[in-house]
């Protein structure tokens, strides 16, 4: 018997969340302007989605020094891939599927700033040259054309806290050796290897 709480159509939505308010939709553009720019200028994180061909959705943080993320004259931006786990999920995604989605985040700052758009993949040697951090050029880069942008507003950092240090919990060690050892058939001995393997990785392959 289904559910009577659950929610099926954007009526039942509206009569809880309510209108949106004209106003609100002023917020929207089609491209970045001077602020934008310079948000994303400083911004070290982003969160990209990406949808598979059979419709299963994927998001994947990409970060590295501000401003990694470059910024073309007409609005287009360069994202560099770096080494990672070799999953490539969101890599094989945009080839299936192009329509991408952003959220760009700056540290200290409550607002953040979100794109739709498309997206492709390029080994352009000039691009990458671009790219390139610590000496070494991006593998790739997501070339997005953006066609919706929009900051949003601050609430769900103010709910959150997310930015007070003094609201922040004990940190938390995740051990992929814990996690992988026994799928892969081990004990003890394995997880260390693991995970000095990733200690190893994250000091020498960023």
């Amino acid at each position: 018997m289904p559910d009577p709480h659950t929610l099926s159509t954007e009526a039942d939505v509206r009569a809880i969340i309510g209108e949106e308010l004209p106003v609100v939709r002023a917020k929207l553009f089609q491209e970045l302007d001077d602020t934008a720019r310079a948000f994303i200028a400083r911004s070290p994180m982003l969160l990209l989605a990406t949808t598979s061909a059979d419709g299963m959705p994927d998001v994947s943080p990409k970060g590295d020094g501000p401003g990694f993320v470059a910024v073309e004259p007409d609005g287009t931006l360069l994202i560099p891939e770096r080494p990672g786990n070799k999953l490539i999920m969101s890599l094989k995604n945009l080839l299936a599927n192009p329509r991408v989605a952003m959220i760009f985040v700056v540290p200290g700052t409550e607002e953040t700033f979100r794109v739709q758009g498309s997206a492709e993949l390029t080994r352009d040697p000039a691009v990458l040259d671009r790219l390139a951090a610590r000496g070494k050029p991006a593998l790739l880069a997501i070339r997005v054309r953006v066609e919706t942008c929009f900051f949003h507003c601050a609430k769900a950092f103010k709910r959150s806290k997310l930015w007070q240090p003094d609201t922040w919990s004990e940190r938390i060690k995740v051990s992929f050796g814990k996690l992988m050892a026994p799928k892969l058939g081990g004990g003890a001995d394995l997880e260390k290897t693991i995970d000095d393997m990733l200690e190893e990785d994250y000091r020498d392959n960023l």
